[in-house]
């Protein structure tokens, strides 16, 4: 994979779709959320002190046991979360789509919850549902990326918000949710479920 120094794909704006993401290109359809930590409570999402400054981007290890795995409208995908020496490990069932946005907490953070406003820094990678490829990776070139929530395509910030500083975190981004009108500089057709692996390093 080609490692460049451009914004990340989902804070580009499929300019034909909308030109606010968040408000935009909302969908209607309702998010499934689970999660191993039930216990969120209520803060106003600041920075955490042990936020790391760069991803892990080490290969999983071969025989590493997802922490989620789903079966979608077609197909199923396995997620394994990121560790300090090593990216994720995304395997879908192509080609994998879901109807709805699903997102799963693989690992419970211990930080402040992550607010709808908040900006934040994270690792992640995409792949896409259809034929299975990394489309998008801060774990490939080690850097993070930094973003508000309310400038993002509407899955990845129902991925985020509600979320934990510190967490892992699965979704399936359901087409409505993301690039309704695909994105061919990265092989995102419309119509494309994308799946992603967030680390959440800090919010402000």
């Amino acid at each position: 994979m080609t490692v460049s120094r451009r914004l990340p794909l989902f804070l580009v704006a499929p300019i034909a779709a909308c030109a606010l993401l968040v408000t935009a290109c909302g969908s209607d359809d309702t998010t499934a959320v689970s999660t191993t930590d039930s216990a969120a409570t209520e803060a106003g999402a600041t920075t955490t002190d042990q936020a790391l400054a760069t991803c892990a981007s080490g290969e999983p290890a071969a025989d590493a046991k997802p922490q989620w795995t789903f079966d979608g409208t077609t197909g199923k995908v396995a997620v394994t979360a990121s560790t300090d020496n090593s990216g994720p490990k995304i395997t879908p069932t192509t080609p994998f789509a879901v109807s709805s946005t699903q997102v799963h907490t693989l690992v419970p953070g211990t930080g402040p919850v992550v607010s709808q406003t908040a900006t934040v820094k994270v690792c992640y990678e995409g792949v896409n549902g259809r034929d299975g490829k990394v489309f998008d990776s801060a774990y490939k070139n080690g850097q993070p990326a930094d973003f508000p929530l309310n400038g993002v395509i509407p899955g990845f910030t129902k991925a985020i918000a509600g979320q934990k500083v510190g967490s892992n975190v699965a979704v399936a981004i359901a087409p409505a949710d993301g690039y309704t009108s695909g994105m061919p500089d990265a092989g995102i057709q419309a119509g494309d479920t994308l799946i992603f692996e967030i680390k959440i390093l800090s919010a402000s």
